[in-house]
């Protein structure tokens, strides 16, 4: 594979990268937006788990979730977190590290209206991260809300929105052979984006 080349736009240079993973046959990436986030609680306690990307642009990286879960306390308890992205059938990683801040109202909703209606259920019905008390409460819960908006529209829950993770570092990770991997990372700073290249 040859070597990437250099761009000055690490958010371009992500998008580039996203697309050709999406180009790989399903059976050998699944998921291609997939990626680990890794947040810290108030105590200083690392946790991670895998999401999906919904949309990225300049101003970050986007993702949604209920908001009484575990990540959204550490995210409401310490603001900074960590994004990577895995993609093995074309030895490449993306790590990315910055501020999170919630996405607006209108943007939620919006993109809420896009789930399909049995993950729009599944988001009221959902009491993510807490214990449930019986096997079968979930299914419970679905069949609840089932009757709740049968022959209409499901609205977000107030409790259901989304982050932007702003990036300040954006690390790409191209494999080669020997282990003589190649790092790129863009540091952000006022005057825009600093690329420096690190030892694998």
């Amino acid at each position: 594979m040859a070597p990437v080349k250099p761009i000055r736009d690490p958010v371009a240079l992500f998008k580039q990268q996203l697309a050709d993973a999406q180009a790989v046959p399903r059976d050998r990436l699944p998921e291609p937006t997939a990626f680990s986030l890794a947040t810290v609680s108030d105590d200083g306690r690392p946790s991670v788990r895998l999401l999906l990307l919904k949309d990225v642009d300049e101003s970050g990286f986007v993702f949604y979730t209920n908001l009484e879960s575990r990540k959204a306390r550490e995210l409401g308890a310490n603001r900074h977190a960590a994004m990577a992205f895995h993609w093995a059938p074309l030895e490449r990683q993306v790590r990315i590290e910055g501020r999170v801040t919630p996405v607006t109202d209108a943007e939620a909703d919006a993109y809420f209206a896009t789930r399909e209606r049995g993950s729009q259920i599944g988001a009221w019905a959902s009491r993510q991260s807490r214990t449930m008390e019986r096997a079968g409460d979930l299914e419970a819960r679905v069949e609840e809300f089932q009757r709740k908006f049968e022959g209409q529209a499901v609205l977000r829950p107030p409790f259901w929105s989304g982050y932007r993770l702003e990036p300040a570092v954006i690390e790409f990770w191209q494999g080669r052979p020997s282990r003589l991997h190649e790092r790129q990372v863009f540091v952000r700073e006022e005057s825009g984006w600093r690329l420096q290249w690190l030892y694998p």
